[in-house]
């Protein structure tokens, strides 16, 4: 069997328990070791052959997969956060599928969920934003006209950019070209849950500086919107005036005691 398995955004105990008790059972262990966090490989069992993706190929990396499945073996092939994001995937599921060899993928925790956390950060707020855009900056991969950065600004939304981190200029250029108010709130987050986690909080035209100033120009998230310090409405879910499936709404503002029902 082969198995894509989300490793996390970086912290070993944010696997998911399948994740962990995937590697546990592991023949062969393909991982990214640029972004992968190591200590993850302590849960492997003896004998198991591990291989550093970051040094290999495509087609490298598919022929362990091959002669693993011809040998009988479970390889685990570990990837970042979640595989579904950036994760270049796909392309090796198709080769799989050419082969006739299955696969499944068990997923994980991305690394924009970390970030939020690290951030203390709901990326939906009423009256702010209720869309969340995961996009990057063109670097060396083209992005469609259709998802530029400049394309985007104009929905205000909430975003969370993956692999811009060294393209702060161009991501603060573009942005603000594209409506976005130069005091747009913008954060950082390094290597979020990592132990060497850095976050700070600024503005789209002082992203680029700051950045500098701090020294990050990878392995970082950029997240800009208004919903980083910024007033807003609150939920109607919990409004002791709004009726839902599971209570009805009552103009009264009392709180029942813990443990007690109205």
């Amino acid at each position: 069997m082969i198995c894509f398995v989300g490793a996390g955004p970086g912290s070993e105990d944010l696997i998911t328990v399948r994740g962990q008790r995937y590697l546990t059972e592991a023949d062969i262990v393909i991982y990214a070791g640029s972004l992968v966090n190591p200590g993850l490989l302590k849960y492997t069992k003896e004998g198991c052959r591990i291989y550093n993706s970051a040094h290999m190929t495509l087609p490298e990396v598919v022929q362990v997969m091959e002669e693993g499945e011809k040998a009988g073996k479970m390889t685990v092939r570990l990837h970042t956060g979640d595989p579904s994001l950036y994760g270049a995937i796909r392309e090796q599921m198709e080769e799989l599928e050419k082969r006739k060899i299955s696969y499944e993928v068990c997923p994980g925790v991305s690394s924009f969920c970390g970030a939020a956390a690290a951030l203390s950060l709901e990326y939906t707020l009423p009256g702010i934003s209720q869309s969340v855009i995961i996009t990057r900056a063109e670097g060396r991969t083209a992005v469609p006209e259709r998802e530029s950065l400049r394309s985007f600004a104009a929905h205000q939304a909430t975003m969370v950019l993956f692999l811009s981190s060294g393209l702060a200029e161009e991501v603060s250029k573009e942005l603000i070209a594209g409506g976005c108010a130069p005091d747009t709130p913008a954060a950082v987050v390094y290597k979020a849950t990592w132990p060497e986690e850095k976050k700070f909080v600024t503005t789209l035209s002082e992203l680029p500086g700051k950045m500098r100033e701090e020294g990050i120009s990878r392995t970082a998230l950029i997240i800009v919107g208004n919903v980083i310090n910024s007033e807003f409405e609150r939920s109607k879910l919990y409004d002791p005036g709004f009726t839902t499936g599971y209570r009805k709404g009552t103009d009264s503002t009392e709180v029942p005691a813990a443990g007690k029902e109205k």
